[in-house]
């Protein structure tokens, strides 16, 4: 008996060959291969790692037509070399856009590294003694938003007097080995720097055993060293707005870590070890290219407040609900998950309540302190999914 495309014993000599097409997208054309009779939702789910757009917010159009879901690439007339143009809806990108293996650094910062380094070393911040005295006498190195491109001297010799340094908002690019001077210190801000993979020496941190806060937001590191893992005393890490791919497995030795924030990077995993990281009650993932969480997540019994929007996932791990019985907050805009799903799990309607609970309480402080309380605002808890299931709603108001 025949069937389409070739005899019924399905040999490898009857498959249908792979052809490349083209999709133009952001000024640039990205060739996909494909067989020709995977359909078009097939062909979206391989654009998505490469353009950071999610499936649903993704239109292609080929010789002036949309392109149907359940259309082959074969029944839409895509042959091999046929160039589609890719349309994204507004506020369904994953990510921070579009992510190339060959991205560029920003302008300011495509200067030669060696070159700047000789520069730097040159140039020697004022110091103002009053202004050393006063760090000395509190601990509290406070330079943020000081135009500042390198640490000045004087911060060294504030050694185990120093319990915070906070040189975030500057243009500081590097964090020389040195700072193990300040062997007491607490809170390291240096958020919103100019800071490279290069010239951050993770030796110098990961010796500051008191650290309970260390921020890296906004900056261009690329990599976490496996030596974050020796700062156990940790309790809250900030590095959102990197260029991440990944987290070192030894994120699960810091034992005490109560907030993980790290959205806005390229994160297409989170390790497992996670799970050990027991007293995190916060934690923000949103904006990355995660398609999955690991089960462990499961083990965080403590989470109360779980950002995950702006990601490729169509699931959570299985025990989330059952077993974080104090999560009251989740975030799931602009991913695949829908209520349907969420309301399959076993403990949803222990979240439910808890989320229910939570909001309305802020609902009635909200009344208290307006007299001018705005009705609209119960469609926090009228309005959840449009028509099609999706989370379209910022869940982080609503669940």
């Amino acid at each position: 008996m025949e069937g389409v495309g070739g005899s019924s014993d399905g040999g490898p000599c009857h498959s249908s060959p792979t052809i490349t097409v083209h999709v133009k997208f952001s000024g640039r054309s990205i060739p996909i291969s494909i067989s020709p009779d995977s359909t078009i939702k097939d062909l979206k789910s391989l654009i998505q790692p490469l353009t950071n757009v999610l499936p649903r917010g993704q239109k292609l159009i080929f010789k002036g037509k949309i392109l149907e879901d359940t259309m082959t690439l074969t029944s839409a007339e895509l042959t091999s070399g046929s160039k589609l143009m890719l349309m994204a809806s507004q506020g369904l990108h994953q990510g921070d856009g579009p992510v190339t293996k060959n991205a560029s650094l920003p302008s300011n910062l495509k200067r030669t590294v060696d070159t700047n380094r000789t520069v730097y070393e040159k140039i020697k911040a004022p110091l103002d003694k009053s202004q050393w005295e006063r760090w000395k006498l509190t601990g509290v190195i406070a330079l943020s938003g000081s135009q500042l491109k390198i640490i000045p001297d004087g911060v060294w010799e504030c050694g185990a007097s120093a319990r915070v340094l906070d040189i975030s908002n500057n243009s500081i690019r590097e964090i020389p080995v040195k700072i193990s001077a300040l062997s007491s210190l607490q809170k390291l801000l240096l958020n919103a720097n100019d800071i490279l993979d290069e010239y951050i020496s993770w030796e110098g941190i990961t010796s500051l055993k008191s650290l309970t806060v260390l921020s890296l937001s906004q900056n261009y590191l690329t990599t976490l060293p496996s030596s974050l893992g020796a700062l156990t005393s940790l309790r809250q890490l900030f590095i959102a707005n990197n260029k991440l791919a990944s987290l070192p497995d030894e994120i699960g030795l810091l034992v005490h870590l109560q907030v993980l924030k790290a959205s806005k990077n390229r994160l297409s995993s989170i390790p497992s070890c996670i799970g050990n990281c027991k007293d995190l009650i916060e934690v923000d993932l949103s904006s990355n290219l995660l398609v999955e969480l690991p089960e462990t997540f499961g083990n965080l019994q403590k989470l109360k407040a779980l950002h995950l929007s702006n990601n490729g996932l169509k699931s959570l791990p299985s025990t989330l609900f059952k077993m974080c019985s104090e999560l009251a907050t989740l975030d799931l805009h602009n991913t695949e998950i829908t209520i349907d799903l969420l309301r399959q799990f076993e403990g949803w309607q222990g979240f439910d309540e808890r989320r229910r609970s939570k909001h309305q309480k802020q609902l009635d402080f909200s009344v208290w302190r307006s007299a001018g309380f705005d009705e609209a605002g119960m469609e926090i808890e009228n309005v959840l999914f449009h028509g099609d299931g999706k989370c379209r709603f910022r869940m982080s108001k609503i669940i």
